[in-house]
């Protein structure tokens, strides 16, 4: 039997260490899991309560708008101004969408179709890979090379990609997906680098998605840039942002595709078709979590930059030599040279056997993440100060 739009998808590694911590766990062994970027901190107390008020109004529990409710527009809108002052306009600049991930998919279906071609990053987010394959077009990877292991900056690094990869291309591309702070390689950038990414797409009529859902984990003072921040980017850029990582809402898949009005009404516009929008009282909660818990994320952002000191440190320590990111929620660590022989998968499946410590191996973002690992910053220091006594013990050429 032919399943069209699945039949191209590579095998999900990461079913293979779901499955290897199941086991582990089932015969009474304590995994510290770093695997999946799911995030452990609980979901302003103000948004929860608020939801549960919400849900016991029966007015809550019909269809919604899959736009977006207007204060919901209207608070992403009031958002963007105070942190990157960006105006955006609630009605014609920013959708709703159910998570990024929805919004991300969907919007590829809009942008692109058979015989049409997209730039993307690679290593990359399995979603950015996969969503314009789901729409029929061909991807064109650029290489995002490792933010410790390159003397450049990174945002040099892929574009000079970039240029390579538009030059070689027979079918010019129609979009380029990026996503700064990157995952799963952690690599920033700076607001100069996406004055030059708005410019090349000016240049080129090229469409620019940027997903941005580590907006608000920059560290050591870093502010990650929206694209949107540059002069005339609307014009052929759109952004994702959402409340999984910023308010530790993961769960409640509350997103926004935002920036240039044509791309949003199109998106708007399939939508209509699709699906009736987010929960209603998840909605009336968001608003509540972006206007009066704004500063939530800067306490996230706090503790997350705690976890990665932590996990740095003892890494470093133990002779696993691991840069610290600038931003995102993620560490992505080079195979140490002693263990270079093995794949990604191999590795990571050393590491969960041998030292009871779960990663996810680099190869499950696509060819390029091969020889690395990437450590999702959601366990407590505890947790991770066990994990390196574990590592320790299960690696002992790194000392």
């Amino acid at each position: 039997m032919e399943f069209r739009r699945i039949n191209g998808l590579p095998p999900y590694v990461f079913a293979t260490i779901n499955g290897l911590k199941a086991q582990a766990r089932s015969h009474g062994r304590d995994i510290v899991d770093f695997g999946f970027g799911n995030p452990d901190l609980p979901s302003p107390d103000l948004a929860v309560e608020k939801l549960a008020e919400a849900a016991h109004n029966p007015k809550n529990h019909r269809y919604s708008a899959s736009r977006g409710l207007p204060n919901l527009r209207l608070a992403m809108a009031t958002r963007y101004k105070k942190v990157f002052d960006v105006d955006l306009d609630p009605d014609t600049e920013v959708v709703t969408t159910i998570g990024a991930k929805e919004g991300l998919t969907h919007l590829m279906w809009v942008l692109l179709g058979p015989g049409d071609t997209a730039i993307v990053p690679s290593p990359s987010y399995p979603i950015h890979l996969a969503g314009p394959g789901f729409a029929g077009a061909q991807v064109i990877t650029v290489p995002m090379v490792d933010p410790g292991a390159s003397t450049n900056d990174p945002g040099d690094d892929f574009f000079e990609g970039l240029l390579a990869a538009w030059e070689r291309a027979s079918v010019k591309p129609r979009v380029i997906i990026c996503s700064f702070p990157h995952n799963p390689t952690s690599a920033s950038v700076d607001l100069a680098f996406m004055e030059r990414l708005v410019n090349f797409a000016l240049e080129r009529d090229v469409i620019i998605c940027h997903d941005f859902a580590y907006a608000d984990l920059g560290f050591d003072g870093y502010q990650p840039p929206s694209i949107l921040q540059v002069p005339r980017a609307k014009e052929c850029c759109v952004e994702l942002y959402t409340l999984t990582k910023s308010f530790s809402m993961a769960g409640w898949r509350v997103g926004f595709m935002v920036g240039n009005a044509e791309i949003v009404a199109a998106l708007t516009k399939l939508k209509s078709y699709l699906d009736y929008g987010t929960f209603q009282p998840v909605q009336i909660a968001a608003i509540v979590a972006m206007n009066e818990a704004s500063d939530y994320p800067d306490l996230l952002r706090e503790v997350y930059q705690v976890r990665r000191d932590t996990l740095i440190g003892g890494l470093n320590r133990i002779g696993w030599s691991v840069a610290a990111p600038k931003g995102s929620m993620f560490i992505w660590a080079p195979i140490p040279e002693p263990y270079a022989e093995m794949s990604s998968l191999e590795f990571s499946t050393f590491l969960i056997t041998e030292a009871e410590v779960a990663t996810s191996p680099g190869v499950g973002f696509g060819e390029g993440g091969d020889g690395h690992v990437r450590f999702a910053l959601i366990e407590n220091e505890l947790r991770t100060q066990q994990a390196i006594r574990n590592l320790k013990r299960a690696l002992p050429q790194l000392n």
